[in-house]
């Protein structure tokens, strides 16, 4: 069950020529694809592309009329390598995944890829995932183009540029035989707006032409003495082709300013960050209109030289606006001038930061420095730079970080409660994590966790610490990390080399970190998809024996016995712990509207609630150290004999009862309880709840007049 429907939005891609679509990126990308008569469609799943699959998905009728075929990668190597399709083929073939980590485990199918080349386009959607609103570590796609030469598309992020670039990456990939990515960030993903729509087009040369008359190349394998061959093509023959497609089709914008001895050299990305900086100057209109010269590198790689060094010619300075690092394009810049013998002045990271997400405000800071060195007559009507707010720099040192957890009800949260109340009794362990919702326990209140190597590598991470005296190794991998390619490095290898450790693998079942996509174990039937897969046959499948699984997490006390058992046992080999339940995210998203619609209908519906009683409460927290829960806080108890404030749980509680669990487990306190909130009661209830509250409210009463007050 995804994170999103897009049953309604998708109805828009039937839209034909000379339509206005409007709408966000990703369905524009989908639109694109569709117009540009792409035959295969796969990837997988994470931020910010991860409602492109949500689309496709939800799109799968109008993709069978045209003759599409769509999948659900198993991994981003399993999505790269499905483009082998378009190799000896002409059929136009589009993957889709979350750069730069999904790049690094697509990586040795792309590099085949590009080696070899393809005959068919072939369109690789990355999503960027750079900056401040990234998950993942700080690296950019540049580096992979530039190591395999696939060329990198960065339009400007409005929804007419993406879908240009869309068709032309098709289009500039069969006239170079080499495959393209195109680089969408975060907000060109989700940014609004609209274009004059094209009529689909089926696949002119379709999947059963390829299947029913099969083509054979051997100089397309990477194989010697082919790959050498590789090589040259690329330098002396596709490097050209793509120059000259460039060029013919005028990819690369330059757009005219009155300030003719400065300019700008961007990545298209940049565009609406860089306009934005210069309508704060005073320096560009609402309407996109700039003084300054600008020249948009809406391809990034490879660069065209003439184009780069024509903009620049006769200009006294030029700023390079390239996001993130290490800079690949201003070293260029700077050979591509020099060897043209032209004198202007080139600037960059030298007024603009070297790392970092480059937003409107970082952006008219370094415009601002470059215009004091080389004009400062521009900045003469400018507004002065903005102070940083007294109030905010009152708050920074007296309001604390708030890291990310887990949510409201995570029936991950227990387990990690279970660890830390049997470490408690058998000390610290080296804990292995992965990339996942899990990820969330090393902050408070757990601090659980001491390295992570990358998705379904939990396992594999902790290879070296196999010393047979001792602890044991604890890793920890999620459901979607496990079907990533998990089972393969991580079980098995700790299998075949007698692992003695544990490795807790956490089944919420879905893969829940990307959006709540289903996998092979998920439990829902899936129309188009094959699930109901257990792990736990998965893993004893490759040899596991001693597998324990846990269907309800949120019994703390049965997880800290299983962990126990698995951490102190005597047995040979991965002790393997299996912790299921569902996420709470997509329970939640399945079970609320059928909830609120029963009870629009006027059924009768209980939802369960719990709170503390803060009479009982004593104030120590020990609750909230153990669960953290979002929905468990603290207020004044009202008692002048209480100093510390109590526990409270606010109106997110979502009647888990995992504090109460871990209460009971912990041997803390009864001050827990639940409460059964009835929608739509009987007679019978509603006079019990009259007599309840008139029994209470009398005997409250009388606690309250013996109340000692305090003057």
């Amino acid at each position: 069950m995804a994170e999103r429907s897009f049953a309604r939005e998708v109805e828009d891609l039937r839209l034909g020529a000379g339509d206005e679509f409007r709408g966000e990126g990703i369905l524009a990308v989908t639109k694109a694809l569709l117009q540009s008569g792409v035959g295969y469609v796969a990837g997988y799943q994470g931020a910010p592309i991860s409602h492109l699959m949500d689309v496709l998905s939800d799109a799968q009728g109008i993709l069978g009329e045209l003759g599409v075929h769509f999948e659900t990668s198993a991994s981003e190597a399993a999505a790269a390598a499905t483009l082998a399709a378009s190799v000896m083929y002409p059929i136009r073939g589009a993957v889709t995944w979350k750069s730069t980590a999904g790049t690094n485990v697509a990586s040795d199918a792309l590099a085949n890829l590009a080696s070899g080349g393809v005959t068919g386009g072939a369109l690789i959607v990355i999503g960027e995932d750079y900056g401040e609103g990234s998950s993942i570590m700080q690296e950019r796609t540049h580096a992979f183009a530039m190591k395999s030469q696939i060329w990198l598309l960065d339009p400007r992020p409005n929804l007419p540029s993406i879908v240009a670039a869309v068709e032309h990456g098709f289009a500039l990939s069969e006239a170079s035989n080499t495959p393209v990515m195109l680089e969408l960030r975060i907000r060109a993903c989700h940014v609004h707006g609209s274009f004059v729509a094209k009529d689909n087009v089926p696949p002119p040369f379709t999947l059963r032409q390829a299947l029913d008359s099969p083509v054979r190349d051997v100089s397309r394998i990477v194989l010697p003495p082919a790959s050498f061959i590789h090589e040259q093509e690329k330098i002396h023959k596709r490097w050209p082709a793509a120059v000259r497609y460039i060029q013919e089709h005028g990819l690369n914008e330059t757009m005219p300013g009155d300030v003719e001895e400065l300019g700008i050299v961007l990545q298209g990305g940049m565009y609406n960050g860089v306009m934005r900086a210069l309508h704060l100057l005073g320096l560009a209109d609402i309407w996109g209109n700039s003084r300054i010269p600008l020249h948009v590198l809406n391809v990034t790689y490879p660069l065209v030289d003439a184009d780069l060094a024509a903009f620049c010619a006769g200009k006294r300075a030029v700023l390079v606006v390239e996001e993130g690092q290490p800079a690949y394009i201003e070293p260029a810049l700077h050979a591509i001038l020099r060897k043209a013998d032209i004198a202007t002045r080139l600037n960059g990271k030298d007024f603009l930061p070297l790392a970092g997400e480059y937003t409107a405000q970082v952006l008219a800071a370094g415009l601002r420095q470059f215009l004091a060195a080389q004009m400062p007559s521009l900045l003469e009507g400018a507004a002065p730079a903005p102070a940083p707010a007294p109030q905010i720099q009152a708050l920074a040192p007296v309001v604390p970080p708030r890291p990310p957890s887990f949510c409201t009800g995570c029936p991950e949260r227990p387990i990690f409660a279970a660890l830390k109340l049997v470490q408690e009794e058998l000390g610290q362990h080296h804990v292995a994590g992965d990339i996942g919702c899990h990820l969330f326990a090393l902050n408070e209140p757990f601090n659980i966790g001491a390295t992570t190597m990358g998705y379904g590598l939990g396992a594999s991470s902790a290879s070296a610490l196999q010393v047979k005296a001792g602890k044991r190794a604890i890793s920890v991998m999620g459901d979607g990390g496990f079907w990533h390619n998990g089972l393969a490095t991580g079980i098995s290898n700790a299998v075949f080399n007698k692992h003695d450790s544990v490795v807790l693998l956490v089944d919420n079942h879905y893969s829940a970190a990307t959006g709540g996509q289903d996998i092979p174990s998920s439990r829902a039937s899936n129309q188009s998809r094959s699930t109901q897969h257990p792990i736990e046959a998965a893993v004893r499948g490759v040899g596991a024996e001693w597998v324990r699984r846990v269907d309800h997490t949120y019994s703390v006390a049965r997880m800290r016995d299983t962990l126990r058992e698995a951490l102190t046992t005597e047995a040979p080999g991965p002790k393997i712990v299996i912790a299921a339940s569902e996420c709470m995210l997509n329970r939640q998203r399945r079970e609320r509207p059928l909830f609120n619609a029963a009870v629009k209908r006027g059924a009768r519906m209980v939802k369960p609630r719990f709170g503390v009683d803060e009479d009982i409460c004593t104030g120590d927290h020990a609750c909230i150290r153990l669960s953290g829960c979002p929905s468990l806080s603290v207020k004044d108890s009202g008692d002048p004999l209480k100093e510390d404030p109590v526990a409270a749980i606010d109106n997110s509680c979502v009647g888990c009862g995992n504090c109460g669990e871990v209460a009971e487990a912990a041997v803390l306190c009864p001050s827990f309880y639940r409460a059964d909130i009835v929608h739509n009661p009987g007679r019978w209830e509603r006079a019990m709840a009259r007599l309840r509250a008139r029994v209470i409210g009398a005997l409250q009463r009388r606690r309250d007049a013996g109340r000692l007050a305090l003057v």
